[in-house]
């Protein structure tokens, strides 16, 4: 079994252990337990997880042993290497039945923490005799839902009683609000395994203005790396506009969250949209608040933003789809990856080249007067009718009735829709 952890140990004896981490990822379900034990104690040891080391060691010794097996899964979930938790967590379910609902949550919790939700709702399924309906079965019709399986949520969830407990009040109504997104969607999208749009709406409320037409067959409408352009972000504001026309909902003013770029996007957003531009508050009713991408603010900026005031509205351009934030927009232009501002400093042949530094009025002149009414052809891999503006409109005015009904509600998951991340 050594060749098969040859990068591993590559990786960490240059002390790569990032690389280390995932180079051991794809082994985990293959290889024995007490080998992968053996691997992940050394990683631990390197970072100082002295009780994951310890736990490891111990495994790698009698990966037979179910109580060994779930103090390690159970660490490693907690260490952030949910992926080996999975494996371990399994074998543990196998050999202790007497404690199986003790690890069939803690193998639930490893399979969500690495967004296998179809894996999830199967272990969960197995052993539907040991749930309860809080939360045994709401996870049931959670995971289902997360991963596309919407006859199986939809039949849970109409089986679930309300929670005796408040502690789950608020996750049967989350629930309830993505399921009749999801309804509101079918009317007009497919909610298959392309229909990003779609399936974006049902998990956030966040509608989603533009599909990327590269590399649709990996991609399925996301972006990795993209250097944005001055015409995506006047295409994305052009969008918007149809959405608040669609919904009957017009913002009485714009304010930019606190931000270079965010100002930049706002500006132009005041301009074509022919509202007052003011300062910003995130409890100034009828506003609305414009971020060029809100994963660039601190946990104090999101969280203020949780919880709309009256007739508000939140506009992302660029969403981090791989890195979701404390709260969704409730419209964002596209997702992506990672990549720069127009105005930012542009990848090239040399490298990253100087950011524009022009007052942002004159910047933001540029995307008001840049053409957004011609899409990116792309590469020709998506379907041509994929994103058209027609498409956009009837989408927009089949959602209309819930978009902007919050609460917002982040959800840690790529859901249905996978996309190559690097």
């Amino acid at each position: 079994m050594s060749n098969a952890f040859e990068d591993v140990r590559r990786h960490m004896a240059s002390g790569d252990i990032p690389s280390a981490v995932r180079a051991l990822r794809p082994l985990a379900d293959t290889v024995p337990l007490g080998d992968l034990a053996s691997e992940v104690r050394p990683l631990a040891e390197a970072v100082g997880f002295d009780d994951l080391a310890k736990a490891a060691g111990k495994a790698a010794r009698k990966p037979g042993d179910p109580n060994r097996l779930y103090e390690f899964g159970y660490l490693c979930i907690e260490h952030g290497l949910a992926f080996a938790a999975v494996p371990a967590m399994r074998e543990a379910l196998r050999l202790a039945p007497g404690s199986a609902r003790r690890i069939l949550s803690e193998l639930v919790a490893a399979l969500e923490a690495e967004d296998r939700r179809a894996e999830a709702t199967r272990e969960l399924l197995r052993h539907e005799t040991l749930l309860e309906p809080w939360p045994g079965q709401y996870l049931v019709a959670y995971n289902a839902l997360l991963s596309g399986d919407l006859a199986t949520a939809r039949d849970r969830a109409a089986a679930l009683s309300a929670p005796d407990d408040d502690t789950w009040s608020w996750a049967h109504g989350r629930l309830r609000r993505m399921l009749d997104r999801a309804d509101a969607a079918a009317r007009v999208a497919p909610l298959d395994a392309t229909d990003l749009r779609g399936w974006q709406f049902t998990l956030t409320g966040t509608l989603l203005g533009t599909i990327s037409p590269h590399g649709f067959e990996v991609m399925t409408g996301r972006y990795a790396y993209l250097s944005d352009s001055y015409e995506a972000c006047r295409r994305g504001l052009d969008r918007l506009s149809a959405a608040l026309e669609a919904a009957g909902h017009r913002p009485d003013a714009v304010s930019a969250l606190p931000g270079r770029s965010d100002g930049i996007l706002a500006l132009a957003a005041a301009e074509i949209l022919g509202l007052e531009l003011v300062p910003y508050d995130p409890d100034r009713p009828g506003t609305l608040l414009v971020a060029y991408d809100l994963s660039e603010h601190d946990e104090d900026v999101q969280a203020g933003l949780r919880d709309r005031a009256p007739g508000q509205v939140l506009y992302e351009h660029a969403s981090r789809w791989t890195e979701p934030g404390t709260v969704p927009a409730d419209f964002s232009c596209l997702q992506r990856q990672i990549g720069s501002e127009p105005w930012g400093g542009q990848l090239g042949v040399d490298g990253i080249g100087e950011a524009d530094s022009r007052q942002p009025e004159a910047i933001a002149r540029d995307i008001v007067t840049a053409d957004g009414a011609d899409a990116d052809p792309g590469d020709g891999s998506a379907p041509v009718d994929a994103d058209t503006d027609a498409a956009f409109r009837a989408f927009a005015a089949a959602v209309a009735p819930l978009w902007l009904t919050g609460p917002r509600a982040a959800v840690r998951s790529a859901g249905p829709i996978r996309s190559n991340s690097f």
